[in-house]
């Protein structure tokens, strides 16, 4: 097994096994690095070493994950990898800033009211859909259709009741199909839906506006910003109450993922391929065959499930707030996503960037911030911690170039969910939560989420600004947390 070789304090290199390759890229500072276990260094090695692969970058918050770690940037200008992406497609991030002052969600009753405000709005849970919440908003089947195929397109959002200048404030509002246009999406989700592949899909496209189950939550935050001008910029209330979403895709996601994992190993399986490192997980297409064009078309139409998941959620989220408190306005902050791969320049020229936990990080000036809000500034990184240690907005330094403008997607699983289970104590984790004065909706939070099943966050962040990768622009103090407590149900990154 290879050593990793610090190169500064919070950077190392991890030498592949075949000398011929480039060194993995390490972010972390030592007291980081020392949490990566024999199974996530195993499975960057065996990722740098996959066919087409020209880069591989392990963040502060890395550790086991499907076929690559979680917390794991992989380029390739040649190969697409749906392991890489992994089973929750375009996981992501959202932040709604509101227009209300901390002290506005000190009572405790009044944040118990917006909890069971924002529950008969936006279940949790596995399988839940629209129509399993009181005062969810049904989405016609030809809509949720259109969103699938469009994104977050003007004509969607106006049919959801979703504010349209959001789209601005995604990192992508809509993703097309191999070819580069909407039909491609259309005529894939027609094919899979009339041969029988992909069943029940008017329940999957139900569940828009619901978050699912593991480690998905909603949360009120204060925020406390550090770099004001910048928060400024990005539409951060010093002292003001936020709203942060974590969810994906979900059974919609899900089921496509599935249905890529299995066609490629039908691929491999029927021209006795072998899988890089025998690992089925790493498992691809090169790029302009027909499967890596029906896997870039899946991951799209799952991509904009996400997408137009976390807006419509938003938008619920803010009802909840004016149903409670008359009169509160907001407006999303960002969205971005931490599942996906995508087609960008990089400092090697354009490639497949795969980020299996890791969140874009484009500087000002970076070509694909052309045209946005963000051009000139970066765009908001959004960064969950725990809801005890909080949450962080960054924003991208030059110094992201050398982790293929990617940072970590959080603070990153320092338990399985199996270890957790088996040394936290739930009374513990329980009052903990008394003691921060911090809400739930569960009689008892998942344990498996507790916030010590999670690496230190301060450390993790400060291994990003160390390396010179992002800066903190605002730090997020959770006041409620909305999770699902299904015991039986766990989550991807």
């Amino acid at each position: 097994m290879s050593t990793i070789i610090p190169t500064g304090d919070a950077t190392a290199i991890l030498p592949a096994r075949d000398t011929s390759l480039t060194p993995i890229t390490v972010i972390g500072n030592e007291a980081i690095r020392e949490t990566f276990d024999e199974g996530c260094i195993r499975q960057a090695l065996n990722a740098r070493e996959a066919p087409g692969v020209s880069g591989v970058v392990l963040n502060p918050d890395a550790h086991l994950g499907y076929g690559a770690p979680v917390g794991c940037a992989m380029s390739s200008p040649t190969h697409i990898y749906p392991g890489p992406v992994g089973v929750d497609i375009k996981c992501s991030m959202s932040l709604l800033q509101l227009d209300l002052p901390a002290d506005a969600v000190d009572d405790k009753r009044t944040r118990r009211a917006l909890i069971e405000a924002i529950e008969a709005r936006t279940p949790t849970g596995a399988g839940r859909n629209q129509r399993s919440v009181p005062k969810g908003r049904a989405i016609p089947h030809d809509v949720a259709w259109k969103a699938v195929t469009e994104g977050a397109s003007g004509d969607v959002l106006t049919a959801m009741g979703v504010p349209t200048h959001w789209a601005e404030r995604c990192e992508d509002s809509f993703h097309v199909g191999h070819d580069g246009t909407a039909d491609a999406l259309r005529q894939r989700l027609t094919e899979l839906t009339e041969t029988g592949q992909f069943r029940n899909v008017p329940n999957k496209l139900s569940q828009l506006g619901t978050y699912g189950g593991g480690n998905h939550f909603g949360e009120c935050e204060v925020v406390e910003t550090q770099d004001a001008p910048t928060a400024e910029r990005f539409g951060l209330i010093d002292g003001g109450v936020a709203y942060l979403t974590h969810c994906g895709s979900r059974g919609f996601g899900f089921n496509l993922a599935q249905m890529g994992f299995e066609m490629l190993e039908k691929h491999f399986e029927k021209w006795n391929l072998e899988y890089p490192a025998g690992d089925k997980q790493l498992a691809y297409a090169p790029l302009g065959t027909p499967e890596a064009d029906a896997y870039l078309d899946m991951m799209a139409l799952g991509a904009n499930f996400a997408t137009v998941n976390h807006m419509l959620i938003n938008a619920l989220i803010l009802e909840a707030f004016q149903e409670v408190i008359p009169g509160t306005s907001g407006d999303l902050v960002y969205f971005i996503s931490h599942n996906i791969a995508r087609e960008e320049i990089t400092p090697t020229g354009r490639q497949w960037v795969h980020r299996k936990g890791a969140t874009r990080a484009f500087p000002a000036g970076h070509p694909g911030l052309e045209g946005t809000p963000f051009a000139d500034i970066g765009h908001p990184i959004l960064l969950p911690g725990n809801p005890q240690a909080g949450s962080a907005v960054m924003v991208a330094e030059p110094g992201a170039e050398k982790s293929q403008y990617s940072v970590n997607h959080g603070a990153g699983r320092r338990m399985g969910r199996r270890h957790a289970k088996r040394t936290l104590d739930q009374r513990t984790v329980d009052a903990s939560f008394n003691d921060a004065d911090i809400l739930t909706n569960c009689r008892q939070y998942p344990i498996d989420e507790a916030p010590a099943a999670y690496k230190d966050f301060d450390e993790v962040l400060a291994s990003v600004e160390t390396a010179g990768l992002a800066r903190s622009v605002a730090r997020l103090k959770a006041r409620f947390v909305i999770k699902d407590a299904d015991k039986q149900y766990g989550g991807a990154a």
